[in-house]
């Protein structure tokens, strides 16, 4: 059995102990949440009321905006926010913050939706799919916004965007007043309405809420909360032509969603002062359900050796130093699923790295390890990928014969294959010395060793070209000592090397992927004029295609199959390029980190 192109979580939920569930088991004891209503779809106070009891004890949710493909901070988000729900008899919403038009776009939607059902993220409960869009709510947006300028909490600014930053102070000293803070309420009604209607260029108004300018939290000091932008939108259109900030739109969505523990990560501590000033008076005129979602910070994702930045993985692409998107190297999930990695090596990733309030490094050696251990699970195959010939002298020519290796060392019960023997195999050119070093068991002239699941042999002698390069081996066979025979143990040998028929192999073309970046934090080092960039850090043997000879049974491959070769490490067939019949094989992860032991 291979591991398949569906491969799925383990069903076991992570039970690992941390601080939100602590918030959590504490929210459930005292019934916090117990006495919500919810009409079976998002809505205010109004849609709510006289509903039945909300039947998910808690909701979370993973909201991605559509900018951009999901990268591995990502799957710790969604892994931690989808096993919460799951633990606690709860469900976890995707929800599309898509208040940014300029940037967003519906391949971005459908690549996450696909990325988030692949590692796992299940969003359908109590009957229904709980898949929301910031934009179904800009309607809500606009009305709150209304209430708050009619409790005069808020107000429309017509400075310029200098003049706001030069007033709003820094981390020291307080901000100014703008000159139109003291506009009526009518008269802020009034521009707003005509900042909707289109009847005002981009940048000349601003809606801010109206808290105060000497809050010691610059984000209290009259936060934006919608601003003007003649941009289509991919899914409302040309309808609107005012958009609201992420920070006052994302509070909005959780409550009118019923979340409850509204998770994200540390850069948003600042942020829920306002959070919760924001939904206290929403919740205090009506606008909304009680009791308010809370928000909880955890730390975020830093691994060694990569960049998460959209800006600079949008360049990589658009600079074609990757070869898309979905390029192997990247570190999105659409390319780790192109390379070969596996929703359960993410999860056991994110187990063990555990969750907490204090960021930290994670090498990425960590995340690899956790593939190989998922990996492990996948069948074995035998695959030559630096061929050297070798001929078995004494073996009858034309004939062959069939060895029988097992599927899984590990798993018995997955039985053994068929690979045919010839009397010529590739062999990898390490397994030959001519003059070996100390400590050397594979082949050398007048040595011996076995071929895995096959005989053992004697080497002989080799040829060379004309350059003095060994262009072949030359063996003879022990026919008593087949493996699964007898004769099996009568010969003691140290050295076992793997082997393909140079009759039957299937020649193939093979990626060897490796590390985009060679330094732990791409674009540190600065160079002898102080500057810095993260394209000098590119691993410049990121990736390597070489033609290798495979056993032929891999010929049957299926996209996404995954399988160790054997010595070599796992490797899966490429999703996007293999055809059938003619499968095309990328490294996903060797069998032991090379860059720890120096072998880069």
């Amino acid at each position: 059995m291979s591991t398949n192109k569906n491969s799925a979580l383990p069903s076991d939920v992570v039970q690992t102990s941390n601080f939100i569930r602590n918030i959590i088991d504490d929210d459930l004891a005292t019934h916090k949440y117990t006495s919500r209503t919810w009409r079976g779809t998002p809505g205010d106070a109004a849609a709510q009321k006289n509903q039945p009891v909300d039947p998910a004890k808690i909701r979370t949710r993973f909201p991605p905006e559509p900018n951009g493909y999901l990268h591995f901070g990502h799957a710790k988000s969604i892994l931690l926010n989808f096993n919460l729900a799951n633990t606690y008899d709860g469900v976890c919403h995707l929800r599309f913050d898509d208040t940014n038009p300029e940037k967003e776009e519906q391949q971005f939607v459908d690549g996450i939706i696909d990325s988030v059902h692949w590692i796992g993220g299940d969003y359908k409960k109590f009957g229904k799919e709980h898949l929301y869009f910031a934009s179904d709510y800009f309607d809500y947006f606009y009305a709150f916004a209304e209430t708050l300028i009619e409790h005069d909490l808020a107000y429309v600014d017509s400075q310029s965007a200098d003049e706001m930053r030069s007033t709003r102070g820094t981390l020291t000293e307080p901000g100014k007043n703008s000159p139109f803070r003291s506009r009526g309420i009518a008269e802020n009604l009034q521009l707003f309405r005509e900042m909707k209607a289109g009847k005002h260029a981009e940048g000349t108004h601003i809606v801010r809420a109206k808290i105060d300018m000497a809050s010691p939290n610059i984000n209290l000091r009259d936060p934006a909360i919608y601003r003007i932008k003649h941009a289509h939108h991919h899914r409302t259109g040309d309808k609107w032509c005012i958009y609201p900030m992420y920070a006052y739109a994302h509070p909005i969505e959780d409550a009118l969603e019923n979340i409850t523990h509204s998770i994200c990560t540390l850069e948003f501590a600042d942020q829920r002062p306002w959070y919760d000033w924001l939904l206290a008076k929403l919740a205090e005129f009506g606008a909304i359900n009680t009791p308010l979602p809370q928000q909880i910070e955890f730390s975020r994702l830093n691994l060694t050796y990569i960049i998460i930045s959209k800006r600079y993985l949008k360049q990589l692409v658009d600079q074609k130093h990757v070869d898309g998107w979905d390029d192997p190297r990247m570190p999105t999930l659409i390319g780790a699923r192109r390379r070969g990695f596996i929703p359960a090596g993410f999860k056991l990733f994110v187990e063990r790295i555990g969750v907490s309030k204090s960021d930290s490094w994670i090498d990425l050696s960590v995340l690899e390890d956790c593939q190989r251990e998922a990996l492990n699970v996948c069948e074995r195959r035998m695959a030559v990928l630096n061929p050297l010939k070798l001929i078995i002298d004494n073996y009858p020519a034309g004939q062959s014969e069939e060895c029988f290796p097992p599927n899984h060392p590990q798993q018995p019960e997955l039985g053994k294959r068929a690979v045919p023997f010839s009397r010529e195999l590739w062999i990898e050119r390490e397994d030959f010395e001519e003059t070996p070093p100390k400590g050397y068991f594979r082949l050398f002239p007048g040595n011996m060793v076995r071929l895995r699941y096959g005989f053992v042999i004697r080497c002989i002698g080799a040829e060379k070209d004309s350059a003095g390069k060994v262009t072949a081996v030359h063996c003879e066979y022990l026919p008593e000592t087949k493996s699964g025979t007898a004769g099996a143990d009568s010969v003691k040998v140290k050295g076992n090397i793997h082997w393909v028929s140079v009759q039957h192999a299937y020649e193939c073309e093979v990626r060897l992927f490796d590390r985009l970046f060679k330094v732990p934090h791409p674009g540190r080092a600065a160079d002898a004029n102080g500057a810095t960039n993260f394209l000098d850090d590119l691993n410049p043997n990121a990736k390597q295609i070489i033609t290798a000879y495979l056993e032929p049974s891999l010929k049957l491959a299926e996209a996404e199959a995954s399988y160790q070769f054997e010595r070599h490490g796992y490797f899966v067939a490429d999703r996007v390029d293999s055809t059938p019949g003619k499968p095309i094989f990328n490294r996903a992860v060797t069998l032991r980190d090379g860059w720890s032991s120096g072998q880069k």
